[in-house]
């Protein structure tokens, strides 16, 4: 990049009014990365004949080889709109569902998503999952519908055929944003033809059409597809070029930082205190106050260490300095500063609040981390939580005892950089677990690289993390210290189930609850619990309650503590299989404590409740949860019975049937112990011609006559004794 252009991105950079800060997100193979490499080019990034084959922002050797992107990839370039100089940070995002919690991190970057949806394949599950990752975050949609040639050169559409197909794209995906919008988001945020908030083209020929674009230069449906059928796309190109009509309709319809963070922040920092002076400069974007950014990627780079990008809310950061990171109050020294062009970075002296910037130095930060000033004091920023648990898990043991120091190093760095998988390391059994969205992802993220880094390792067969519960209420049960001094009575019953509902679907905070109690116990109460029980919330954990029912006891107070730690700990390891609780509530009814604290510490309080919350859910006719995936496979009409004997087979449940053109959707459940496999099972049925996308994921309860044998499998794989002990 020219000197004259860096300078000019610096500049650019210190006026918020003049930034963009967006994504490009949508399904698998339906174009991000092509586009992403027009838009490059069109910014004089990358040569324009190699866009669309180059593929720029899939740098990494296994997305090269796999065809897919893998790793969200960040670019800054330079775009004149009516004259005007701006300075657009985009993130080209992946569209595989196992790696969607990368697309959930640069949700928190950025302020503005560009959703691409293939004009042939219209919206797909995946599409769905990327806008409802958008409006977590308030994160303002536009829409982009590619592959427009397709529409012109295999279906031989007309023009009239061509606008139903894009409406009922439009319509698809404002139904998204009405489902999934907090409610005075959902009507300003609807994409519309008229006002140019939607655009379609083809990102591979470099062409894209807005109506307001074609009402300023006269281009009509008729002349795109006459240009598209004589193979002169060159032309349509020079009428109608991608990166001028798509950042055009970035910069007239995609906020600011500075309006974006007016009412981003108090979703993303919900914990602070918006009229603190670091609540003020992050509302008004203030350069010059408190350094607030959170780190939504860190990637290791061979010649630099760890690079983390982060966004900057307020403040600037400058080389060289120093920074808190919050949540594990550790100063480290960001030793560089830059902006990202792809695979490189362009080194800066400092980055001031509203941009994306890359850092070094920072060795221990991880993805979701707040940094600050060194004699800064601020509260960190909401956890990003991705909307998919981890569902498949695999036990991970080196080959040569050698290699396990190496293997413990990399599994706690991939964990830093990637919080979607769930890394259980047990150094004394010498179990290491790893958790994923797919097998896919574990591959990719965890058993290749290993295998490129030199460290033989062993993996088990996939494993399916069930989840324990109730059906019914248990009975009062008293759990006695072993010093006879400290008795304790605890009952258990399930959730109801609209607050369980509510606590899915992020309307009841899970995390700090401690600090916002009474916040918590309105949210509980509004969503079906009872007003006695929500007042006397003490905690909750992995959606399940703590509530304390007991009326003046003694020293309760201090005790209180070791009775949270004991709940945890049996929600961490349910009575059945030692497989995490979910769905639970438990409720301490009454207790009688020692009055020296000596003879009630966490030797006596411990086992004490953990036996009563055991035996009161082992009578609470206690049962596991398993995970089910609910997909969406598309065939060819004549295919379809193939598709659903496949599903049928697998335990699986068809859920609903939907023909349009010549092509069958399925939409089914299957549970995921009965998935490993299933793509390639379908491919065969199916000719190559099937395929399937994660729509969701979801948990029922186990059918009854596999539910002894599914315990006793898991427990003997822990080494647990056969029987569960009543």
């Amino acid at each position: 990049m020219a000197k004259d252009r860096t300078e000019l991105m610096a500049e650019l950079m210190k006026n918020p009014k003049k930034i963009r800060n967006i994504c490009i997100c949508a399904h698998i193979d339906h174009g991000k990365t092509t586009l992403s490499d027009s838009l490059v080019a069109g910014a004089g990034m990358m040569s324009e004949d190699l866009a669309g084959t180059q593929l720029f922002m899939d740098f990494d050797k296994q997305e090269q080889e796999r065809g897919i992107t893998i790793f969200s990839a960040n670019a800054s370039m330079v775009h004149e709109y009516d004259g005007d100089p701006f300075l657009i940070n985009l993130i080209d995002t992946p569209g595989h569902v196992d790696f969607s919690g990368d697309v959930t991190r640069a949700m928190r970057a950025v302020d503005g998503a560009i959703v691409l949806s293939d004009a042939v394949e219209g919206v797909m599950p995946q599409t769905e999952t990327v806008v409802r990752q958008a409006l977590r975050e308030r994160v303002k949609p536009i829409l982009y519908i590619n592959k427009v040639d397709r529409l012109i050169r295999e279906l031989k559409l007309t023009p009239q055929q061509m606008q139903e197909r894009f409406m009922k794209i439009i319509k698809d995906v404002n139904n998204l944003i009405l489902k999934y919008a907090e409610k005075e988001y959902a009507e300003k945020w609807l994409v519309k033809v008229d006002d140019g908030s939607v655009a379609f083209g083809s990102g591979y020929r470099k062409w894209a059409l807005s109506v307001p674009y074609m009402k300023k230069t006269g281009i009509t449906f008729k002349d795109v597809i006459d240009l598209t059928l004589a193979d002169n796309e060159k032309e349509l190109q020079k009428r109608a070029s991608i990166h001028q009509v798509l950042l055009d309709m970035v910069i007239g319809h995609l906020p600011n930082p500075q309006d974006a963070q007016k009412y981003r922040i108090p979703k993303l920092w919900s914990g602070g205190d918006l009229e603190s002076k670091v609540g003020k400069d992050m509302m008004t974007l203030n350069r010059e106050g408190t350094l607030a950014a959170v780190i939504t990627k860190v990637i290791p780079d061979p010649h630099a260490g760890m690079i983390a990008a982060a966004r900057i809310f307020s403040g600037t950061l400058k080389r060289g300095q120093d920074v808190l990171l919050v949540n594990q109050q550790k100063i480290q020294r960001a030793q560089q500063v830059a902006i990202y062009k792809g695979p490189q970075r362009i080194q800066m002296e400092e980055i001031p609040a509203g941009n994306i910037v890359a850092i070094t130095g920072l060795t221990d930060a991880f993805s979701g981390e707040t940094i600050t000033n060194t004699e800064a004091t601020i509260q960190s920023f909401e956890a990003i939580k991705h909307i998919f648990e981890p569902v498949v898990t695999k036990s991970i043991e080196p080959k040569s005892p050698a290699d396990l120091p190496k293997l413990l190093q990399y599994l706690r760095q991939v964990g830093r950089e990637d919080p979607t998988l769930a890394i259980n390391i047990s150094e004394e059994t010498g179990q290491y677990l790893v958790s994923g969205l797919g097998e896919l992802h574990l591959d990719a993220k965890i058993e290749r690289p290993l295998k490129e880094k030199g460290i033989n390792v062993v993996t088990s067969p996939p494993i399916v993390v069930y989840r324990e519960t109730v059906k019914g209420e248990g009975p009062t049960v008293e759990g006695v210290s072993s010093n006879r001094h400290n008795r304790f009575y605890l009952s258990i019953e399930p959730v109801e189930p609209s607050v369980y509902q509510a606590m899915l679907d992020g309307k009841i905070r899970q995390e700090q609850v401690r600090k916002y109690l009474k916040e918590v116990g309105v949210q509980l109460y509004e969503n079906g619990m009872s007003k006695e029980e929500s007042r006397n919330l003490v905690d909750i954990y992995n959606r399940n309650i703590l509530i304390d029912g007991t009326k003046g006891i003694q020293y309760l107070h201090e005790t209180i503590e070791l009775v949270m730690d004991a709940f945890k700990n049996i929600m961490d390891k349910g009575p059945l299989a030692q497989e995490p609780c979910t769905g639970l509530k438990v409720k301490l009814m009454d207790c009688k404590l020692h009055e020296d604290a000596i003879h009630r510490g966490p030797a006596q309080v411990l086992p004490a409740v953990n036996d009563a919350v055991r035996t009161s859910m082992m009578k609470a006719k206690p049962t596991l949860l398993e995970p089910l995936q609910i997909i969406r496979i598309d065939v060819p009409d004549e295919l379809m019975g193939s598709a659903i004997s496949q599903v049928q087979n697998r335990r699986g449940s068809v859920i609903n049937v939907e023909s349009e053109l010549g092509s069958t959707s399925i939409t089914s459940k299957l549970p995921v112990a009965e998935m490993f496999g299933f793509e390639a099972q379908l491919k065969s049925a199916t000719g190559g011609k099937g395929f399937y996308s994660l729509v969701d994921v979801t948990f029922d309860k186990i059918p009854e006559e596999i539910r002894l044998q599914v315990i006793g499998r898991i427990r003997e794989r822990k080494g647990l004794q056969k029987e569960v002990q009543e």
